[in-house]
């Protein structure tokens, strides 16, 4: 089973990584840091982004862990513009059957904070055929 953790926080090493390396203990997973590429906001066309490597790297993964720290009472802007940016341009069945969690770090978040992320993600989960299996916060 191959696991892949999308990392939406800027630091390479920083909270969110560390509760997804203890929630995912000692199994092998691959990280893809959102920071190292070049995703542009919804509505803009550029040659240069790169959307769809990230969603490429999702259809190998059997799993997708999606981390984000809590910026400004909800997810990342990194996390929050591939949101975006599926919308309309992925096809709804692309990650049909794929198990997905939500890693949502932030220092003493709020019950509402933490409602609003997990309403989101599984409402995508559910919009693209994947089954959400839970937010796993701190």
């Amino acid at each position: 089973m191959s696991i892949l953790f999308i990392n939406g926080s800027p630091n390479k090493n920083g909270n969110t990584v560390r509760l997804t390396k203890k929630f995912l203990k000692d199994q092998e997973f691959k990280t893809l840091n959102l920071v190292d590429y070049k995703i542009y906001s919804y509505g803009q066309n550029f040659e240069d982004d790169q959307l769809d490597e990230v969603i490429e790297q999702m259809k190998q993964a059997d799993t997708i862990v999606i981390g984000s720290p809590l910026y400004w009472h909800s997810m990342s802007g990194a996390i929050r513009n591939v949101l975006d940016r599926f919308y309309g341009y992925v096809d709804e069945s692309l990650l049909q059957g794929k198990d997905m969690y939500f890693v949502f770090q932030g220092y003493a978040p709020t019950k509402e904070q933490l409602a609003a992320g997990e309403y989101t993600m599984s409402r995508f989960a559910k919009l693209y055929g994947m089954n959400y299996k839970g937010m796993i916060a701190e």
